[in-house]
């Protein structure tokens, strides 16, 4: 949703970036988060503005409105957006980069057994967070199997992989960054300028983005 998009969100995609050697990281936020039927707290306008505040400068990193407000008014689903890319981007090899929190509930999502063949997924998780058991977090009826030969193109990022295979013969890659250790909640964000809390030392906001809440009064 990037409400508010944060330092999280630009370091996890920096390192999906040298590890995987990506040319380009699309950031899109989305209209509507079916798994957060409350909403987000600030409009998509402003939401797309401060993604593009936020990565403005990073090389290879470029806003996108595929995952825009939907016409109908019904949910933007993953599954669908990735279909949308894969036909503007006929060339491409595309991946689906996602925090460890949104991999754990990937089997509430919609098309859940065919969104790992949609794209390459990339998880983000942090030191001590236990994937050993990936049969209980994919859709049943796929397997994961370790690729021991996948390796980082940084090597100060740790990078494992998995050839992941259903039923119907379908394979595809997955990934995990596990040494990820970054510790920023939107939600406690949010909450932290609601009640005036001071700004913390370590920054979690982009400067772009914190001048931008405070001259439209986001979240207040």
């Amino acid at each position: 949703t990037f409400d508010p998009p944060h330092c999280g969100h630009i370091a996890v995609a920096r390192a999906a970036r040298n590890a995987l050697r990506l040319d380009t990281v699309l950031f899109a936020p989305v209209g509507s988060q079916p798994l957060k039927p409350e909403g987000s707290t600030a409009p998509y306008d402003d939401r797309v503005a401060m993604t593009e505040l936020a990565i403005s400068g990073e090389p290879g990193f470029e806003l996108s409105t595929v995952d825009a407000p939907n016409a109908t008014g019904r949910p933007n689903y993953t599954l669908h957006t990735l279909r949308r890319l894969a036909a503007d981007l006929p060339d491409a090899e595309l991946f689906c980069l996602m925090g460890a929190d949104s991999f754990l509930s990937l089997r509430r999502w919609h098309g859940t057994s065919e969104l790992p063949f949609a794209a390459s997924l990339v998880i983000a998780s942090r030191p001590g967070e236990d994937f050993s058991d990936l049969a209980a977090i994919l859709p049943e009826g796929v397997a994961a199997e370790p690729e021991p030969a996948v390796c980082s193109a940084d090597p100060r990022i740790q990078l494992l992989g998995y050839a992941l295979h259903n039923q119907a013969g379908q394979s595809a890659s997955l990934y995990l960054l596990p040494g990820l250790d970054i510790e920023i909640s939107a939600t406690a964000i949010r909450r932290q300028i609601r009640e005036g809390i001071p700004a913390s030392a370590q920054p979690v906001l982009p400067l772009a983005v914190a001048q931008y809440l405070r001259e439209h009064r986001i979240y207040r």
